[in-house]
């Protein structure tokens, strides 16, 4: 009977693990929203999402389907609470962003480069699911962005539609990246509502909800195998 117990959760923590990686660990599910990517969680070279245009004031870019709808319906939102936002940067391929990272370590050197680009593979764009966004009729990106109405409703708000601000103030140490308020990620709403109320980076979120997770695991073997 113990043995059967055991073989019985054991049973559960695979089909949870394998069959619902979106729950269990959301953050090595390419295919779902919440793929961790920093310097240390790298994408293949090969990876390339499908993607589509994005609607909206601003340069011309695309986003995966899910992404740009939920960015479209925010700039809705935001128009109507007089606030209007522009387009900058979305997908970007691995190559692309081997330019991009080669050109700013050329000028300025790989430290200053590390600091403010990714090195190809490491760039949240690749996965489709990032943005950049500016005032409308700019093209800057700069911290001055949060300081903005703009920035400030993004910084608000985005959550709503489910984005986040990937790289937050103070916490450069932990996502490698100095403070980007104009850089938004989508990673569905029930994810950015839990960051967006933490106010905790990605890196912190993700591993807490694992813990949590490996806790339910660890509970419910206790439950079911102790007599």
């Amino acid at each position: 009977m113990l043995l059967e117990k055991v073989i019985s959760i054991v049973a559960v923590s695979a089909a949870l693990l394998n069959g619902s990686m979106d729950a269990a660990l959301p953050d090595k599910n390419m295919d779902g929203t919440a793929f961790l990517v920093n310097r240390q969680h790298a994408i293949s070279k090969n990876f390339v999402p499908v993607t589509r245009k994005v609607n909206g004031p601003g340069m011309s870019q695309t986003m995966r389907a899910d992404a740009a709808a939920a960015l479209e319906e925010m700039f809705a939102a935001a128009k109507e609470d007089g606030i209007n936002l522009a387009i900058v940067s979305g997908y970007r391929s691995y190559s692309k962003q081997s330019s991009i990272y080669g050109r700013k370590k050329a000028e300025n050197g790989q430290e200053a480069a590390d600091r403010v680009s990714a090195r190809p593979g490491t760039s949240e764009h690749q996965l489709g699911l990032a943005m950049d966004l500016a005032k409308k009729g700019s093209t800057q990106l700069n911290t001055a962005f949060g300081k903005t109405k703009e920035g400030q409703w993004v910084t608000a708000n985005a959550h709503r539609f489910g984005f986040i601000v990937r790289y937050l103030e103070g916490y450069e140490d932990v996502t490698g990246y100095m403070y980007e308020p104009w850089h938004v990620r989508y990673v569905g709403k029930d994810h950015a509502e839990a960051l967006f109320e933490s106010a905790l980076p990605m890196e912190w979120y993700m591993s807490d909800h694992k813990l949590q997770v490996y806790d339910y695991l660890i509970h419910q073997l206790t439950n079911e195998v102790l007599p």
